[in-house]
Formats: structure tokens, sequence, C-alpha cells
């Protein structure tokens, strides 16, 4: 009986089929793994391409804002490959009193909790802003909260100032060692919570709580998706809000630099306002970032979104905010330093801010859409166009087109 059972086994293990199937599972597994190898090479040999190709067609299929935790994510743990090209000489930059060796950084808004701070480094931004940061932690608007409007290079949010607040996120930015951060200044965008009726200590809580560790702080009373808040950029509150925050630098004899961002929405009339305030010693601040998103909707060829809350970034919002550092730099006579941001894709729409009045540019938007490889292409394209045009650095060409 034993002899006929081991026989039995040994014709129902060798049977056609049983074959057959084994011969299926080896060839499925010599496909799976030679397609994981094609890949890795792929990714190895040319990212650029395969961030292009692969990539970016897969992160569409993701809701924003899962495409965006998971592209933090990547960066924080040092997925995509570093820029190791030394950044071309002609693009030194002299910012805040600070020098630099290129003008690029990316945006507040995009690593919201300081997440990623190296890794942002590592791919070759020179200045790196996180937030905007809340005194309390809170969640922001309800999803879907974020939405591409990819015909027109595009990208509504109305994230609401999401953030882990200020003890959490002071947390990760002690942990970075300085020596790591010695190539890239490192922002604070401060922001105050939606239910505060103190804008005034909520900014100067933040002030107070990353002078250690940021190089500069961001005033933000520009972000549309917090209700009152822009009310803040008008000019008594304005000048209110300022003279509070100074007296607060001065009794912790803070040099950290302060700069304000401002919308794009705002008027003429308004922008003299803003000038006028930041021109008395009271009030005044170290530099301006512009700008922040914008509500109109003008001229979009995406119609899903088109009437989706929030604000507006991308491309639509390249020349409108070129056109904004142009006339604050006449305002201003060239003597408050401008971080340009909005619609920043290429070389050339960097170049433009610079020669408009910008000292240095950010991107965000361009980030979402085309990942790591826009840094060097940027900068690449950018340092072209000095040459170009016989300037020796960045520094020599802002303003430059300011007439």
């Amino acid at each position: 009986m034993l002899l006929m059972t081991w026989q039995l086994k040994v014709v129902t293990h060798n049977t056609p089929d049983s074959r057959t199937m084994k011969k299926i599972r080896s060839l499925c597994y010599v496909t799976i793994g030679g397609a994981i190898a094609y890949q890795y090479i792929y990714y190895k040999k040319d990212f650029n391409s395969y961030y292009e190709n692969v990539l970016q067609p897969l992160s569409q299929y993701l809701s924003p804002e899962v495409a965006h935790r998971i592209g933090v994510a990547a960066i924080k743990h040092g997925l995509f490959p570093p820029d190791q090209n030394e950044d071309p000489k002609i693009l030194k930059t002299r910012l805040l009193d600070y020098d630099l060796s290129n003008p690029l950084g990316i945006a507040a808004g995009f690593d919201k909790h300081g997440d990623a701070v190296v890794g942002l480094m590592k791919l070759g931004f020179s200045i790196i802003e996180v937030g905007s940061v809340t005194p309390q932690p809170q969640p922001g608007n309800p999803k879907p909260r974020v939405f591409r409007l990819p015909e027109d290079g595009a990208v509504i949010n109305r994230y609401g100032f999401n953030s882990i607040g200020h003890d959490e996120v002071y947390k990760k930015l002690e942990g970075i060692e300085k020596a790591v951060m010695n190539r890239a200044l490192l922002g604070v965008n401060l922001g105050k919570n939606k239910l505060s009726d103190d804008a005034g200590k909520d900014y100067v809580s933040g002030i107070e709580k990353f002078s250690d560790v940021a190089d500069y702080f961001v005033v933000n009373v520009s972000s549309p998706n917090t209700p009152g808040l822009r009310s803040l950029q008008n000019k008594n509150e304005l000048e209110n809000l300022l003279t509070e925050i100074n007296r607060a630098r001065k009794r912790r004899n803070s040099n950290k630099p302060l700069l304000l961002k401002l919308a794009p929405d705002l008027n003429e009339d308004e922008l003299k306002d803003v000038v006028n305030v930041i021109g008395k010693q009271h009030s005044k601040v170290d530099g301006l970032i512009i700008s922040n998103t914008t509500v109109e909707r003008q001229s979009l060829k995406n119609k899903e979104f088109v009437n989706e809350p929030g604000g507006l970034s991308g491309k639509p919002l390249t020349n409108r905010s070129t056109e904004m550092i142009r006339d604050v730099y006449r305002l201003t006579k060239g003597k408050v330093p401008i971080i340009g941001v909005g619609g920043v894709f290429t070389g050339r729409d960097a170049y433009e801010k610079i020669l408009a009045g910008a000292g240095a540019v950010q991107v965000y938007t361009a980030l979402i859409y085309h990942g790591p490889p826009v840094v060097r292409r940027i900068k690449d394209e950018l340092a072209e166009l000095l040459e170009r045009d016989g300037y020796t650095s960045v520094n020599d060409a802002v303003g430059k087109g300011v007439k």
C-alpha cells in the first residue's frame, strides 16, 4: 500500500499540466525580473527621461494631494538622484547678505512640514522655504482641495494652512545638522491659525519659536484660503502687524531677515500703500516675495475645475507676477530685495523675473508637473541667458529690464 501511494504521488507531481504550470511560473518570474531590471537600468542611466516618460505620467493617475505627499516622501528619503553638478559660476547670487551658488528656491507650500529640507537641497535648490506653519496644529480645509489643470500648466489649491504646528516642525528643523545646510538658506513661512483672533500673536510666536533654526522669516498675509487673511495687507492693519512683529524681533535682538509675501491681486493703490508701510522704520521688512497664488481665473482652458475656489498657481501667473515685480522694483527704487515666484517653468521665466527686479526666484508648480529634472534645467538655461547677454552674475542682471 505504501509503495502504491508513493507511486501515485510521483505520477501526480509529474503530470503534463503540472509541468506546464511550472514553466509558466518560471516565465512569469523571468519576465517580471527582467522588467524590474530594465526599469532600474533605465532609471539609473537616464533619470530625466525616465521621470518624464514613466514617473510623471504615472503620478497623474493619483489624486494631486496623494501625489504631492508621495513626492515629498521620495525627496525626503533620497529616492531621486541628487544634483551632483557644480553650479555655473555665473549663477552666484548674493541675497539678504547671504552668498548662494544659484538663485533658485522652492516656494512655501511644497514642503509644508519641514520633512524634505535636506533632500530638496540635494536636488539643487539654494533656498528652501518650509510652511506655511501655524502655531497650533490644524487640518486645513476639507478634501478634495487640490486640482490639476494640465492644459494650463496650473494647479488650484485650497489647503488652508494645513499644519502640524510650530512644535512639531521645530523638532524636524532642529534635527538638521548645520553643516549639511551650509549650501542653502532655510526660510520659515509663517501663517495664522484659522480660528485665531490675534494674528500678531501668531506671527510673533513663530519668530520666537524658529529664531535659532531659520535663516529668514516670511509673513504670509496673502493666502486666499484662510478667511480674512488677505485683509492684513490693508494699509493700517499691515502697519500694525509689522510694527508688532518688529518690536518682538527687537526684544529678542533678532537679526534674521523678515520678508513679506504679497498677493498678485493687489491693485495699484494697494501696492503703493504696502510700499509706503514697509518704508517706515517701525514697520519695515528686509524683502518681499512676489507673489502668492491668484483668485483670478482669466483665459483658462480647463473647464472642469475652473470654478473651484482656491489659489491658482503655475503658468497663468507667469506674466502677472513678473509685472508686479517690475512695479514694486520701480516703487521701491530697487532698494528692497525681491524673491520672484509665480509660473517659473524655464530658465527664461526666471531670467525675466530677475531682469524685472528679483534677486532670486522660487518654483512650485513646475516641480509638480516636471519633477526634479526641472531644477537643473532651469539653472542651465538661466546660466546660458546670463552669459549670452554679457552678465557676470545674477546680481548684475537684477532690475536691468526696468525702464
